[in-house]
């Protein structure tokens, strides 16, 4: 059996075990562990080992996981994405931007499954109201903080992402619709 072959944060191609001394054809190892001791990616942070915490999630086409739970022979013809990727999308930059604004974590271990766990929810659901952001989140645990800040800035997130959706609002109005200055100064 071949190692398998999946695409990551853009890349095609990547096996299990591109490093020296690594087990290629493995199928036992996590993803979590290829990430980190293959790939040299480190948002995806050992937390709990058993899928509980959410400090280790990523994006396996387009959905998040665990990936402490996801085992090598399961990423044959895969996508995943990290967030270590540094073009991950607009969704991923503008909920990282909101949680850093809105100062929802205090030491950051948690921040790229949260940040990936909501990049995910507001692709499938871009108006998701309060309930439905705290369900995207129940896998996401943060042990240093409580979660108003966490939720605020996901709030604001979608908000942000709503406002990036929408056409310039003042794009293709004509100089007589512009709402103009509230006054003027001569």
């Amino acid at each position: 059996m071949s190692a398998p072959r999946f695409r990551l944060n853009g890349q095609d191609g990547v096996s299990p075990g591109a490093l020296p001394g690594a087990l290629p054809g493995d199928p036992a190892r996590s993803l979590l562990d290829i990430l980190r001791e293959d790939h040299g990616l480190m948002a995806a942070k050992p937390g709990c080992r058993i899928g509980r915490c959410g400090a280790c999630t990523v994006l396996m086409d387009g959905q998040p996981v665990n990936a402490c739970l996801v085992m090598a022979y399961r990423l044959d013809g895969v996508e995943i994405l990290t967030a270590d990727h540094s073009e991950a999308g607009e969704a991923v930059a503008i909920v990282r931007a909101a949680l850093i604004d809105e100062n929802a974590f205090q030491c950051g271990y948690c921040a790229p499954g949260f940040v990936l766990a909501l990049a995910a929810l507001f692709d499938r659901a871009p108006e998701a109201d309060e309930a439905e952001i705290r369900a995207a989140l129940a896998g996401n645990l943060c042990r240093c903080t409580g979660y108003a800040s966490i939720l605020r800035g996901a709030l604001t997130a979608r908000d942000r992402l709503r406002a990036a959706r929408e056409p310039a609002s003042l794009e293709g109005l004509g100089a007589q619709d512009s709402p103009g200055p509230a006054c003027s100064r001569r």
